[in-house]
């Protein structure tokens, strides 16, 4: 019988586990935060996956009214993630991994981190007004400080592409 010792994974294996989540909106440095992340996947391997979460709609007048609402907001929100994933896909070459979920950000994103265990890296964009980093960054900083098994990286929002690029 011949000693085996368990071998490192093959690189195409290791950069594959390597997934890096990033959430989806509309803010300047979302922009920031996504390139950030299909940098490092061009330099490093792995893929981007990508997070948004559409909230209920609360309007108990007229049902109709309220799902027809709901039903927009996910078709614009199915609209945002394809065209972010053609994004992804022209800077990697790859296309990301999609999420998305119906209720408020927080808890949902959560959800998807627990569940889908093979995500390495929650990476966020921070806001540079005057009004702070913006919500998402200042609750993983803040009241889900270490209730997160994941690494969360914060980009600053005001980095330029020519800064990223150097960076990553």
């Amino acid at each position: 019988m011949s000693d085996t010792t368990p071998e490192a994974p093959a690189p195409e294996i290791a950069d594959t586990a390597r997934t890096f989540l990033v959430v989806v909106d509309r803010s300047a440095e979302f922009n920031t935060a996504l390139r950030w992340s299909c940098r490092r996947v061009v330099n490093s391997g792995g893929t981007v996956a990508l997070f948004h979460a559409v909230p209920h709609v609360e309007f108990q007048h007229f049902s109709t009214v309220g799902e027809l609402m709901e039903h927009e907001a996910k078709t614009e929100a199915e609209r945002l993630l394809q065209q972010v994933a053609a994004e992804v896909h022209r800077l990697t070459g790859k296309f990301p991994e999609l999420y998305l979920r119906q209720g408020d950000t927080l808890p949902e994103l959560q959800k998807v981190i627990v569940d889908q265990t093979h995500i390495t890296m929650l990476v966020l964009g921070a806001g540079t007004s005057t009004e702070g980093p913006g919500p998402i960054v200042s609750a993983v900083s803040g009241k889900l400080a270490g209730k997160l098994d994941i690494p969360v990286t914060i980009v600053p929002g005001d980095l330029s592409e020519e800064r990223l690029d150097s960076l990553t």
